[in-house]
């Protein structure tokens, strides 16, 4: 299977017909727009959006989830998880509607998923008072109830309404870690193998540095990730396995997650700031992320990506290939593009880049057979001017 073109597009053409990128001779993406905007920044009462995370429900509608911010850009403060629905594909978009209000407090991190099982949407998200930051959460200068948390919600309607947040903290978080982020970005059920309709959801955590170090400054240098997973749907939750090398050579931060033809899990995450060179980290499961089956490591062929969230996803197919997205300048949050991988993340190529607009997070949803979609950060002015919708044939 072939996937894009390697040429460049500008992320200005909104709802004009999609055409393939010049490699297939035939029109066989789903017919409809290239792009639009479901989140623009001073708009619908938020400050900025930020945080994308996608997902197709089973009856085919694309789920836009992001974090509203109200009063400003900044990762602290009044934030809801809002979601915009769009029945055809992407190219236009319902009202916005809140999934889980802040209320003065920071509600974040979505990480939806679609239970193969049932067909509800699962969203995973993550918590902590508005007064406080995540370098005094990581400072362990917080009470347990400023501190973050994770919450799960589901949605038995194709994502028109949610239950309300239902506290899974306790059963996911040691005692001992400050920090915890779920994904950002979708989450992953499982299609094959002998976990089969096992959710998981990559994460991140920050651990308390031992009694009596002398790592005071150094948090960053304990962050790890992890996995969390469910077997009933969302219902019950444990963790799955913890990165705690916390050795600050590879800081294993945002993660992403793809289920590969063979079954294997593979985890992308970025790597923040550790003394490593590279900027991307990976690793694989063969047990449903119950444990890794190596250290993560620093994946070269991706060192055009900045210090960044990214988003993977593994195409339908036993030969398709597997999906990457993030910037491409290693320097600055800029040029949004799409990379493959024909060896289940071994090595990656870049195959498209969508704009050299400023960019950061993304999120990647097959909308149907013949179509991706990214949800990303872009802008002119700033980076995070809006949340565009880019539509891509696969073949």
């Amino acid at each position: 299977m072939t996937f894009l073109s390697r040429s460049i597009l500008t992320a200005t053409v909104l709802l004009t017909p999609l055409t393939p990128l010049g490699i297939a001779q035939t029109a066989v993406a789903s017919p409809g727009c290239t792009s639009s905007v479901p989140y623009v920044a001073g708009q619908g009462g938020y400050d900025t959006y930020r945080i994308p995370a996608t997902v197709t429900t089973r009856r085919g509608t694309v789920l836009a989830f992001a974090e509203g911010r109200h009063d400003s850009a900044g990762d602290t403060g009044n934030i809801d998880v809002v979601l915009r629905r769009s029945t055809d594909g992407g190219c236009t978009w319902g009202p916005l509607g809140v999934v889980a209000a802040g209320n003065g407090d920071t509600r974040g991190n979505p990480a939806p998923v679609v239970d193969p099982r049932t067909g509800a949407v699962v969203l995973v998200t993550s918590y902590n008072s508005g007064a406080v930051t995540e370098a005094q959460i990581m400072r362990g200068e917080v009470t347990p109830a400023q501190s973050r948390r994770v919450f799960v919600q589901r949605s038995w309607d194709d994502g028109q309404h949610f239950s309300r947040p239902y506290d899974i903290t306790s059963a996911v978080k040691p005692k001992n870690w400050r920090w915890y982020a779920t994904g950002p970005g979708h989450a992953v059920a499982l299609t094959r193998g002998p976990h089969r309709g096992r959710l998981v959801v990559p994460a991140n955590h920050s651990a308390a540095p031992p009694k009596g170090s002398t790592d005071t400054g150094q948090e960053a240098k304990y962050y790890g990730a992890h996995a969390l997973y469910s077997d009933n749907g969302g219902r019950t939750w444990r963790l799955g396995f913890v990165d705690s090398s916390y050795d600050g050579r590879e800081n294993a931060n945002e993660s992403s997650a793809a289920q590969l033809p063979d079954g294997r899990l593979y985890f992308s995450s970025r790597d923040q700031n550790g003394t490593t060179p590279g900027n991307r980290l990976d690793s694989y499961s063969g047990d449903g992320a119950q444990t890794l089956d190596r250290p993560y490591a620093v994946q070269p062929t991706l060192d055009d990506v900045p210090v960044v969230q990214g988003s993977v996803l593994q195409l339908r197919g036993t030969s398709a290939p597997l999906l990457f997205s993030g910037p491409s300048v290693p320097t600055a949050r800029q040029a949004m593009a799409v990379w493959r991988s024909t060896d289940g993340g071994r090595t990656f190529t870049k195959a498209l880049t969508l704009s050299q607009q400023k960019a950061a997070y993304s999120d990647l949803a097959q909308v149907d057979h013949g179509t991706v979609g990214i949800l990303y950060e872009t802008g002119t002015t700033g980076t995070y001017d809006t949340i565009e919708f880019r539509r891509l044939p696969t073949t």
